[in-house]
């Protein structure tokens, strides 16, 4: 084995990631304090060749020093919107006929080990402020929510970890259905 240049790695330049066929996940970014955590985000969407990202609430935005820091270019080849509030972003998503899972432990939320077996066709996820979460007047807009198995002491993941455990798990689950 050996590692593969970058010329091997055969990526995408920013015009042919905006020209791809995306898969149909949008994450939801809801008042999450840290730019960096945003731009881990954003470097996900583009590693998954996801649909965009929704930033809502006092979530930083692009451009932004720390955002770019750590998604490495990726906040020019998502695509992204910028919504007030989160209420007005899932407006938008069901506009879009997109199913909203809030990313939350709470009384009644699915394993997101079984997501690939609900039949959903385009998923949003919505990713909370790193304290305190998806806000509760949130969760009362989407139409699940969805958990992270966690076995361990501490029961909560840094959002740029929990989005990456959740966006791939949806990726591979819609990406087989579109295949």
């Amino acid at each position: 084995m050996r590692k593969l240049s970058m010329e091997a790695l055969n990526r995408k330049s920013v015009e042919e990631f905006r020209k791809a066929e995306k898969i149909p996940v949008i994450a939801v970014l809801e008042n999450i304090r840290s730019a960096y955590n945003v731009g881990s985000v954003f470097r996900t969407a583009d590693a998954f060749l996801l649909e965009g990202i929704y930033i809502t609430g006092y979530t930083a935005r692009p451009p932004h020093k720390e955002i770019s820091k750590t998604a490495l270019g990726a906040e020019e080849s998502v695509d992204w919107k910028y919504f007030a509030s989160t209420a007005e972003a899932i407006a938008d998503l069901r506009g879009r006929d997109y199913e909203v899972w809030a990313v939350e432990q709470a009384s009644g939320s699915r394993n997101l080990e079984e997501f690939g077996e609900w039949g959903c066709q385009r998923a949003a996820f919505v990713f909370g402020n790193e304290v305190t979460g998806v806000e509760e007047s949130t969760i009362s807009l989407c139409d699940d929510c969805i958990e992270i198995p966690q076995f361990g002491m501490k029961h909560s993941l840094n959002i740029a970890v929990a989005a990456g455990i959740v966006l791939w798990e949806a990726t591979k689950a819609l990406s087989m259905k579109t295949n």
